[in-house]
């Protein structure tokens, strides 16, 4: 699905293999400092801090912490200490902070009240020289290089291998190191996947699902906040285990259903509901090859559950900056929309 005339955010999709590959190079010193520090502390728990396509990165690590250290994981709402001026008692335990440009108040002043509380402090930040580094104790600098379309995507993609990296040096988990090295080239394979198919059931939609479970679950919320900002399409995320309840109400014939199945525990739930949605008239793609009713979409099996689930934002990016496009949009730059948005 390339563009005639290529986009900035085309362009810097294609640059997400390149750019995970800088990173895993040049900031291994980073990720081993931060995961000295986490072993160091064993935390009792994490609290993340970010918002937008930072926070869902936040919720992927949630996940792979989760299901790799067995340490809980809590969203931390920025505006209890710039808004409320919360003291929280975060001193047995670690924070981590995603912010690209390393400086919107909020983040920075909740990144900042964590440390100062005793938290082991890690912030992944695209601009090192920022207000976030210095407000953590361990600031990882994740070389997604210039971004420059609104919507993120090169540092949604880094957030996360930086923080798997940082995971896997905190639990020796060798099978996530391997993993996370054969990263650059499972990304280059999954940006070259292309969903076509999908973008013809959505074009004239005005509203749509994308499921998940688990890690991919967090690809599910990035992926319908891009829908949004990019193609003026409604998207809402569900759990594969909720839409079922609620939720399903208003799927009605012909509605677009993009489910993501990562090679995990949960793919079989996520096929199963894939199923279900198609069986009551919805339009349902599955990136699995398990689906009996679900049109399959193509993905790239990476032989990690953690690192399967982020390779399928690589042709959704595809999808949503192609489908922009023939929506006669710009997915560069979305109306309304800045590229930093400074919240207090």
């Amino acid at each position: 699905m390339q563009s005639p005339v290529q986009t900035n955010m085309r362009r810097e999709i294609d640059e997400i293999p390149e750019a995970a590959a800088r990173l895993l190079d040049r900031s291994a010193n980073a990720f081993a400092a931060a995961g000295a520090a986490l072993r160091a502390k064993d935390p009792a728990f994490l609290v993340t801090i970010g918002r937008g396509s930072s926070d869902h990165a936040a919720l992927f690590l949630k996940y792979a912490v989760e299901l790799t250290a067995g340490v809980p994981v809590a969203s931390l709402g920025p505006s209890l200490s710039s808004i409320y001026g919360v003291k929280l008692k975060l001193g047995g335990g670690a924070a981590l902070a995603i912010s690209q440009s390393g400086k919107s108040p909020d983040i920075v002043a909740m990144t900042q009240a964590a440390t100062h509380a005793g938290a082991t402090s890690i912030a992944l930040t695209n601009t090192i020289s920022s207000p976030i580094a210095d407000a953590s104790s361990h600031p990882v600098d994740i070389r997604a290089g210039p971004e420059t379309a609104v919507a993120a995507t090169k540092s949604y993609v880094n957030s996360i291998v930086a923080g798997l990296a940082v995971l896997a040096e905190w639990t020796g988990d060798r099978a996530l190191k391997r993993a996370v090295a054969d990263l650059p080239r499972h990304l280059a394979d999954a940006a070259k996947l292309e969903w076509r198919d999908f973008a013809s059931c959505v074009d004239e939609a005005e509203s749509l699902y994308v499921l998940g479970r688990g890690p991919a679950l967090a690809i599910a919320n990035e992926a319908a906040l891009k829908f949004k900002e990019t193609t003026g399409i409604h998207a809402e995320a569900y759990s594969a285990a909720e839409v079922l309840h609620g939720p399903v109400a208003i799927v009605g014939p012909r509605f677009p259903v993009l489910a993501l199945a990562a090679r995990d525990a949960a793919e079989d739930s996520v096929v199963e509901a894939a199923d279900s949605l198609n069986a009551k008239g919805a339009v349902v793609q599955v990136t699995s090859g398990k689906a009996a009713k679900a049109k399959r979409l193509p993905f790239v099996a990476t032989g990690h559950p953690l690192t399967d689930a982020l390779a399928l934002v690589l042709p959704f990016y595809g999808l949503v900056e192609a489908l922009s496009r023939s929506r006669g949009l710009n997915p560069d730059a979305p109306a309304h929309l800045k590229k930093v948005t400074e919240t207090i």
